[in-house]
């Protein structure tokens, strides 16, 4: 396991209440390195945080850790099946990714 990967492992099975749910896969292109994260639905809350400052921070965290390797590292969290997401006015569903973008501008 990669350090990048090992590093989110370590920090999201802390914060969540079923580790073993966790899933980390790691991908490498052209573009850099893109850890797609998956977790038990319950735990979505403790993972995004409140306006997406977990998320956030992860991220910041997982940049920090590729410079620290020339490497440019990206998270993806994927919504799990059965997740309580709740879509916006007509029932318009977003990805995880892109709620937290949207709280960022």
């Amino acid at each position: 396991m990669e350090q990048d990967q090992q590093f989110l492992d370590i920090v999201v099975k802390a914060l969540v209440d079923n580790p073993s749910a966790v899933i980390i896969t790691r991908s490498v292109d052209e573009m850099g390195v893109l850890l797609t994260l998956t977790v038990h639905a319950d735990d979505m809350g403790k993972i995004i945080g409140r306006d997406g400052n977990i998320a956030k921070a992860l991220r910041t965290l997982l940049r920090v850790v590729g410079m620290k390797h020339n490497a440019r590292v990206n998270l993806k969290i994927n919504e799990p099946i059965g997740g309580k997401h709740v879509g916006a006015q007509d029932n318009v569903q977003k990805t995880v990714d892109e709620v937290v973008a949207e709280l960022g501008t």
